[in-house]
C-alpha cells in the first residue's frame, strides 16, 4: 500500500472557530468583502459516482444532502446576473460528479449561450462518458468557451486509488484521453498531500502526460492546479485582520472575494447563496437567496478559509 496523505499532528483547538467577529485570541476576525463578483458557482447536487477518502464535500453514491439543482434554478440566477448588470464572466459547475446531474447538458448550453465562460469539474469517468453527444456538440458550437479540469489525485495509479478507490485509474485516463483526442479545453486538478515539493509533483504529472499523449503543460499551474489538503479536525490558525500584512497577502485575492455559488440543501424550498465552493453545507455562511442578498463581507470562521484560501494559497477558479 502507498503511503497515505499526511495528516496534522495535532486536533484543532476546540476554542477557534466559534465566534464570527473574533478568534479564540479575542482578536478581530479577518473579513473579506465581494469587491467584483466574476464567477458564480453553482453545485449541481452533492451525489457522486465514487466515494473518495478525504473529500471535503463526503460526495459518495449515497449523499443526497445536497440535491440536484433544476435547470429552472440556474436560469433564475442567470437572469439575475444579466437584470442586475453584475460583471460575471464566467459560470461554474462542481459537485458531487456534475455529469451525475440530468440538466447539467441544459445547464451549460444556457450558460454558454449567453456568452459565458463555462468551468465544469469533474472525475471524467462514466457519467462524463455518458454525456459525449452533447459536449462534442457544444464543444463544436462554444470552443474553448467550454472548460473540464478533471481530478487526477497523483500522477500514479497506486496513490490515485488510494484516495479513488480500486478500479477507478483506467476510468479517469479514458475520459482524458478522449477529453485530448476531441479537443476540449481542459485542465488537471492534484492534490500536494503526499510529501513531495511542487516540484516533484509537477515533474510526475509531466511524465504522466507524455506517457498518455496528453498535451498538458505541467509547469502551468492553470493547466495543472495542484490543491492543499483540507482536514477540518486539523489544528490551523485563524485568520486576523492583521494577517494580511503579516503574510503579505491582499484580501482581494480570496476566492470569496470574486465568487457565490449556488446550493440546494434536502428538504429547502428553493436555493440559497454561499461564499465559495468549501463551504456548502454550513448554515451560518447562508448569505440569502439570491446574489444580491450574498453581497456582504464574509468572515473567515471555518477551517477551510485559514488553511486551503489564505494560508494554502489556492482558489477553486481557474485564474
Amino acid at each position: 500500500m502507498p503511503n497515505m496523505p499526511h495528516r496534522e499532528a495535532l486536533p484543532i483547538d476546540p476554542a477557534k472557530f466559534q465566534d464570527p467577529m473574533v478568534t479564540a485570541k479575542g482578536e478581530e476576525r479577518a473579513v473579506v468583502a465581494l469587491t467584483r463578483l466574476s464567477t458564480v458557482w453553482f453545485n449541481t447536487g452533492s451525489l457522486c459516482n465514487i466515494t473518495c477518502k478525504s473529500c471535503y464535500m463526503d460526495s459518495s453514491p449515497t449523499n443526497d444532502a445536497l440535491v440536484y439543482l433544476s435547470f429552472d434554478d440556474v436560469r433564475r440566477y442567470l437572469d439575475e446576473i444579466k437584470s442586475e448588470g453584475y460583471p460575471v464572466d464566467e459560470i461554474a459547475f462542481t459537485g458531487g460528479e456534475p455529469f451525475m446531474n440530468p440538466a447539467l447538458p441544459d445547464m451549460l448550453a444556457e450558460s454558454l449561450g449567453r456568452g459565458y465562460r463555462v468551468l465544469i469539474l469533474s472525475n471524467a469517468m462514466k457519467p462524463m462518458y455518458h454525456r459525449r453527444a452533447r459536449l462534442l456538440e457544444l464543444r463544436a458550437k462554444h470552443g474553448d468557451a467550454l472548460a473540464i479540469r478533471v481530478s487526477i489525485d497523483h500522477f500514479t495509479q497506486e496513490k490515485h486509488e488510494a484516495i479513488r478507490g480500486p478500479g477507478t485509474w483506467a476510468p479517469v485516463i479514458e475520459g482524458l484521453r478522449w477529453l485530448a483526442e476531441n479537443g476540449f479545453n481542459f485542465a488537471v486538478a492534484g492534490r500536494t498531500c503526499w510529501d513531495e515539493t511542487d516540484a516533484q509533483a509537477r515533474a510526475g504529472y509531466a511524465a504522466f502526460f507524455a506517457e498518455h499523449n496528453i498535451q498538458i503543460d505541467a509547469e502551468d499551474p492553470a493547466r495543472l492546479v495542484l490543491f492543499p489538503e483540507m482536514d477540518i479536525v486539523a489544528d490551523v490558525p485563524e485568520i486576523t485582520v492583521n494577517c494580511w500584512d503579516i503574510l503579505g497577502i491582499k484580501p482581494e485575492t480570496i476566492m470569496c472575494a470574486t465568487s457565490r455559488m449556488v446550493v440546494r440543501k434536502k428538504g429547502a424550498d428553493q436555493p440559497v447563496v454561499v461564499p465559495c465552493t468549501l463551504l456548502p453545507y454550513d448554515d451560518d455562511f447562508e448569505l440569502g437567496v439570491d446574489l444580491a442578498q450574498s453581497a456582504g463581507g464574509v468572515r473567515l470562521n471555518h477551517p477551510h478559509c485559514a488553511k486551503f484560501c489564505v494560508l494554502g494559497g489556492a482558489s477553486c477558479s481557474p485564474d
